[in-house]
């Protein structure tokens, strides 16, 4: 079965996390997939496969041969940006490189995404403009699976121990925090999660959430003067002190950014809620001193404590673990050389579960899927490029084993 033809059967799933619940996996609709693929991986002959507890699926396709073993990773859910439920993929067969419509309202627009050019004469999967399509990170897994599925029905190709891990709630930032490595017995790995296949990530965000609250004085306003505080006018305020130019939407390539992502507010109380990135170390940390000193300015400035700023880190550049083990990197620039590919090295604008795992002990850059427009109606998938990073992970396990 062709990768895409799984991936078609995988999007209908609904596996939205939630990054406001406490449980694991945040939401109990993640084991539908899991529990999926477990069936699926069985029928392939892997019969170790199993879902755990935190909605994690384990496997390890066996190794025929003396190979170092490694893993390959993707993440079941889908971003709670829009829903993912419902999803009706559509096929563009033999993409003719104009406007996509979607339905009535939504249009994939080339003046909007002129990227799509490079797809003409390909097969697309694209949503029906209600809700997001599910490739981040659906391809990733549907690729992985084909990839199993080519080992087990090709046993003349000689392969160590190959580690598979499906993870939940890779969205909302907790893809790793019950990962357990005795199911995954490895030094390096490699997570299959969005972009052009040729692509290899080792490069991604330090990335906190800052939390910024306002507490407010509320007075009747007919008699207010020189007595209320609105607590909303004041997050207003605390807003504008921030860097104007570094907002997701003016910045690109090595930029950092504050991102305002949510925010509630009335004369008593406010709530800001941010994500800061950044892929320079020092860059980042100064970025959440910013936070605390536009704190302390406004602080100051009304003379009583009313602002509050909580931060918490969510995951660092892995690059800074990759001293000494580039070669990791190294083998894939030379499967996608092997493939007819000019491999490029990009830094991802986000995270992966690679990003916390290589800080856990395991080095784990990313891999190209074949999709974009991740998170929402206009995402995409390639049909004939997850055919390809098909073929790059078969490469992999291929020059794995020849290195021993």
């Amino acid at each position: 079965m062709r990768a895409y033809e799984r991936f078609l059967k995988y999007v209908t799933i609904d596996t939205q996390s939630d990054a406001n619940s406490n449980a694991s996996p945040t939401t109990e609709k993640q084991k539908d997939l899991g529990r999926l693929l477990v069936q699926e991986l069985h029928e392939l002959g892997i019969t170790n496969a199993f879902l755990d507890d935190f909605g994690y699926v384990y496997a390890c396709v066996k190794g025929n041969c003396e190979a170092k073993p490694f893993a390959l990773l993707a993440h079941m859910d889908t971003s709670p940006d829009l829903t993912g439920k419902d999803v009706k993929p559509q096929i563009i067969y033999n993409y003719d490189g104009k406007d996509i419509k979607l339905n009535d309202k939504y249009t994939l627009r080339i003046k909007e995404f002129p990227e799509m050019v490079k797809y003409t004469g390909k097969d697309l999967i694209v949503t029906d403009g209600t809700t997001l399509l599910g490739a981040d990170n659906k391809a990733g897994v549907a690729e992985i699976m084909a990839m199993v599925e080519e080992l087990v029905s090709h046993p003349e190709i000689e392969h160590g121990d190959v580690y598979v891990v499906f993870t939940p709630d890779e969205e909302v930032g907790k893809g790793t925090d019950n990962f357990n490595f005795e199911h995954c017995p490895c030094d390096f790995g490699y997570t299959c999660d969005g972009g052009a296949v040729g692509t290899i990530d080792f490069e991604n965000f330090n990335a906190a959430s800052t939390t910024v609250t306002f507490t407010g004085v509320s007075i009747h306003p007919g008699t207010s003067k020189n007595k209320m505080i609105n607590a909303a006018e004041v997050a207003l305020e605390y807003h504008r002190l921030l860097p104007e130019q570094a907002k997701p939407e003016y910045t690109d390539g090595y930029d950092g950014f504050y991102h305002l992502h949510d925010m509630v507010g009335c004369v008593e109380k406010a709530k800001l809620e941010y994500i800061l990135r950044n892929h320079d170390r020092e860059l980042f940390e100064r970025q959440k001193e910013m936070m605390e000193i536009c704190a302390s300015f406004i602080n100051q400035k009304y003379n009583c404590d009313i602002v509050k700023v909580q931060t918490v880190d969510s995951y660092y550049n892995m690059k800074e673990k990759f001293d000494g083990k580039m070669y990791i990197v190294e083998m894939v620039e030379e499967a996608l050389r092997n493939l007819g590919y000019d491999p490029k090295r990009t830094a991802i604008r986000g995270g992966t579960d690679g990003a916390n795992l290589t800080y856990m002990g395991m080095c784990c850059p990313n891999l190209g899927t074949g999709c974009g427009n991740c998170h929402g109606r206009y995402e995409y998938a390639c049909i004939q490029e997850m055919d390809e990073a098909v073929k790059v992970l078969l490469e992999i396990v291929r020059l794995v084993k020849e290195r021993g």
